[in-house]
């Protein structure tokens, strides 16, 4: 054989199977996205990172990926012609053609090497920087409008938002790019092998029977019928899988939830209830997975069946044509190379049915995450506004979820001389009046006129973020202006001087601290944050009324200018406040 025609030829095949197959793949990809529903879904999830107006640099790369899976199969036939020769050689006993044929397989190895290497480089680099920005994009429309709180209130909310952005996200990244070059590869193999063996084939006779170029005709019907069967086979596979992940996310979240409350359970001894749960969420698990273990089962054993009847096949139809000396053992070897290649090729789609069937969830559930947070944006909220230096509810209504008036036309003025306690029995909507204002109830509507600057509100537990004691006492500001001698003061003021020496310690102060230095912690943070405004929902209620009326007249003598909004049962609290409002039940409110 000449090599350097090969050489030749191979470099014009590339040349027009990459423009063919950038064109088909360009139709494929805009048949699948205009009348599937993943489709459809991949461009919402992916349409904006491909972009060309945001940049060219991903379709550039997806390109050159392109490029080096189609050298890949040029490799490969390559290869299948080397052992023809090579085989042919041995039978002739040609020892220079076979030292040649090594030569060749040298240089044709090492190009091997190298685009396995590149390709590897490429693939890694481009899935890295896609998953880097998928997560970026649907971070921040999560975080975006307080939109991981909102969807708590939708009637479908996303579940195991983590799990999506931690997992989902990879797995869609990795499997979007090893399903499409894939299919490409098996799609371009198939051509290319198929010329092979019907170079190859001869006649085939079957029933009396001779059909020319049989083989090719045989292993096409071969595939297809069995791709049919695995497919009814394997359907279950997909609400299996997606019903697995969601199983697993649950008892993770279980378990999470478990160590966050480890005290209050364990005050409670509530080991054997939490225990119950535990185990029939994870039963539920193993339940599902035999389930997948079963019908996998099922799909593989045909699977192996299929590909072993295949493996004998064609030695079976060329065995006549081989002693008969019509063909060489090269062609008898590239025979049943090329028929296996060709076999594997069109079962990409029946072997590769697991990895649909997981993308198809994976595509399910971030579809679900990012329509719930879409749902989330959406839901309505009072118009608020920020000027001058009070706080201003005008026609403000709030409601229940379910409809339940809560508040009606509450009209309402507070300003920095005249600080408000809102008091009301359980259940009135004293907290969930603080939500409207902080614009995190959507059902809410009326007019919210906020002072301008900050504001910050403390909750009866403070959220201490993981990090260093300095990390929380500065949260959500964050430690870039701090001031080490007002931190330390702080800490003296609001009674933690205990704390000053471990300001710099980083541990899970949410477990390590009570619930009264928590709160104490928030009256520091309050401190040294100087927000224009202050909302206060039973920010005292693990202290006694000494370190109450301490933490208060604090606040009141640091901050004149702050305008303060406290909600609390406590009647010592109406020395800080002269104005309360009275949450009487059914939308009635009073003012004194």
């Amino acid at each position: 054989m000449n090599w350097n025609q090969e050489l030749l030829a191979s470099s014009l095949w590339l040349a027009r199977a990459y423009g063919i197959t950038l064109l088909a793949f360009g139709l494929f990809a805009w048949a699948v996205t205009r009348y599937t529903q993943w489709g459809r879904q991949f461009v919402a999830l992916a349409g904006p990172y491909f972009s060309p107006r945001r940049s060219l640099k991903p379709l550039g790369i997806l390109a050159l990926i392109l490029l080096l899976t189609l050298l890949a199969v040029r490799l490969n036939v390559l290869f299948s012609t080397w052992f023809n020769g090579m085989y042919t050689a041995l039978q002739n006993l040609d020892a220079k053609v076979f030292w040649m044929e090594i030569a060749v397989f040298s240089v044709l190895a090492s190009l091997h090497v190298v685009r396995s290497l590149f390709d590897f480089y490429i693939q890694q680099s481009f899935t890295l920087h896609w998953r880097q920005w998928q997560n970026e994009h649907l971070l921040g429309r999560w975080l975006d409008r307080q939109a991981y709180y909102r969807s708590q209130y939708l009637a479908q909310p996303a579940d195991n938002p983590d799990q999506r952005l931690q997992q989902d996200v990879a797995s869609f990244v990795t499997t979007s790019l090893d399903l499409s070059m894939g299919m490409v590869n098996a799609l371009v193999s198939t051509v290319a092998y198929t010329l092979i063996l019907w170079n190859l084939s001869g006649i085939l006779n079957v029933l009396g029977l001779h059909i020319p170029r049989g083989m090719v005709f045989a292993v096409f019907l071969y595939v297809i019928v069995a791709t049919g069967f695995a497919f009814r086979i394997g359907r279950p596979l997909v609400g299996l899988n997606f019903r697995n992940e969601r199983l697993n996310a649950d008892y993770r979240y279980a378990l999470v939830r478990l160590r966050e409350y480890a005290e209050s359970i364990a005050f409670y001894g509530g080991e054997g209830v939490e225990g119950r749960q535990l185990r029939q969420r994870f039963a539920r698990i193993i339940d599902n997975a035999w389930q997948i273990v079963y019908r996998s089962l099922k799909f593989q054993s045909f699977n192996f069946i299929v590909s072993q009847t295949a493996a004998v096949f064609p030695f079976i139809i060329q065995a006549s044509r081989f002693f008969a000396k019509q063909i060489t053992l090269g062609d008898m070897v590239q025979t049943a190379q090329a028929f296996g290649t060709l076999h594997d090729n069109l079962s990409f789609f029946r072997n590769a049915y697991d990895n649909f069937a997981s993308y198809r969830a994976v595509l399910n559930r971030l579809s679900g995450f990012t329509e719930a947070i879409s749902n989330a944006v959406a839901l309505p909220e009072p118009s608020r506004h920020e000027r001058g230096s009070e706080l201003s509810l005008e026609g403000l209504s709030v409601r229940t979820p379910a409809g339940v008036l809560l508040l009606e036309q509450l009209t309402v003025r507070v300003d920095t001389a005249r600080p408000l306690l809102i008091r009301g029995r359980s259940g009135a909507g004293k907290t969930t009046l603080l939500r409207a204002i902080a614009g995190l109830w959507p059902y809410s509507e009326g007019e919210i006129v906020r002072p301008e600057g900050a504001s910050l509100f403390l909750s009866q537990k403070p959220y201490l973020p993981q990090g260093t004691l300095r990390d929380a006492l500065y949260y959500p500001a964050g430690v870039v202006a701090q001031d080490d001698a007002m931190a330390r003061q702080v800490l003296r003021d609001v009674q933690l001087g205990h704390l000053i020496d471990r300001l710099d310690e980083s541990t899970d102060w949410g477990h390590i601290l009570s619930l009264g230095e928590q709160q104490r912690l928030a009256f520091g943070r309050l401190l040294l944050a100087r927000p224009q405004a202050a909302f206060l929902d039973e920010a005292t209620s693990a202290m006694d009324e000494g370190l109450e009326e301490a933490m208060y007249r604090l606040v009141r003598e640091r901050l004149p200018q702050l305008v303060l909004v406290s909600v609390g049962h406590r009647s010592t609290l109406r020395a800080f406040h002269p104005r309360e409002l009275q949450l009487l039940g059914d939308g009635a409110w009073q003012l004194a």
